[in-house]
């Protein structure tokens, strides 16, 4: 799979009493497509995956199929802290509708990085269609190192990329060096995904882009074409609210932010709330400052 471009981790919308909102799903749905992102990635954190049981996972999964009909390539995440749980899970999923698999590093156990390659060693191996990494140490408490990644390349090749949010070092600047040509390094962080991409990486898996998929589109264009005053001119647009949407944690902010959009209802599941009311009036005010 071709992981260039802009990428969107699609939101889970619920309605008031914490069902799935098919509807407004749908909707959402039908609206990145036709605003032209590069691929779809569902089921991923921005998805509330943690709150989602295998049977709703497996249902979002089969609606997001039917909904997108082959129109864009589609991205599933797989992954957990069970080496031999996710290992049935891949099974339960029809894999072949989907161009990729990305599987978070694995959280709370904090494995070595002798285990990282173990578990990724046989998630690839167990895996149907191309994997790719998703590394988030804020979330997971585990970061695997480049070396790493470099060892499970020379013996899968079926690992195709990494979607990396490691931001507090220059760990995506090593991948960037050291990496083969075919592997896709691609930001897993809004704020830094120009600087990334500028750097090398081939794109971004976005959560504003659930807002705004044209103005990241044209983020990721300028920035893919070495336009840096333009790609930083429209980023900078949009950065005070990408700030926001992570200052009370994803996919809060997103959530609030989308559902100023009309896009859907501002409904969580627990432990995750809406943002406080001052976060919300920020985000208000930054949203309205575009129009």
């Amino acid at each position: 799979m071709n992981l260039q471009g802009h990428g969107v981790a699609v939101i889970t919308p619920f309605d008031k009493k914490g069902c799935i909102d098919f509807f407004a799903l749908e909707k959402h749905l039908n609206k990145l497509i036709s605003s032209n992102v590069d691929y779809l990635v569902i089921l991923g954190t921005t998805s509330e995956i943690s709150t989602l049981s295998i049977l709703e996972q497996i249902e979002i999964s089969e609606f997001t199929v039917r909904i997108n009909n082959n129109r864009l390539p589609l991205v599933i995440g797989v992954g957990g802290n069970d080496t031999l749980s996710i290992s049935h899970k891949l099974n339960k999923f029809k894999l072949s509708s989907f161009q990729s698999v990305l599987s978070v590093c694995p959280y709370y156990n904090s494995p070595s990085q002798i285990g990282l390659f173990e578990h990724f060693s046989q998630i690839s191996t167990k895996c149907s269609i191309p994997v790719v990494i998703y590394n988030v140490p804020s979330r997971t408490g585990s970061n695997i190192k480049p070396s790493t990644v470099f060892q499970l390349l020379k013996k899968h090749n079926n690992i195709i990329g990494i979607k990396e949010a490691n931001s507090s070092n220059n760990q995506i600047d090593e991948l960037l060096h050291f990496s083969p040509n075919n592997f896709q390094i691609v930001s897993g962080d809004d704020i830094t995904a120009v600087d990334s991409i500028l750097k090398g990486a081939v794109g971004v898996v976005s959560v504003i882009g659930n807002a705004f998929p044209s103005k990241i589109n044209e983020v990721v264009k300028h920035a893919l074409n070495n336009e840096t005053r333009y790609a930083l001119q429209k980023h900078n647009e949009l950065r005070m609210l990408m700030s926001l949407i992570f200052e009370e944690g994803s996919p809060s902010g997103i959530k609030a932010l989308m559902s100023e959009l009309g896009v859907c209802e501002n409904n969580l599941r627990l432990p995750l709330v809406p943002v406080s009311f001052n976060l919300l009036e920020a985000i208000k005010f930054q949203l309205n400052s575009l129009t």
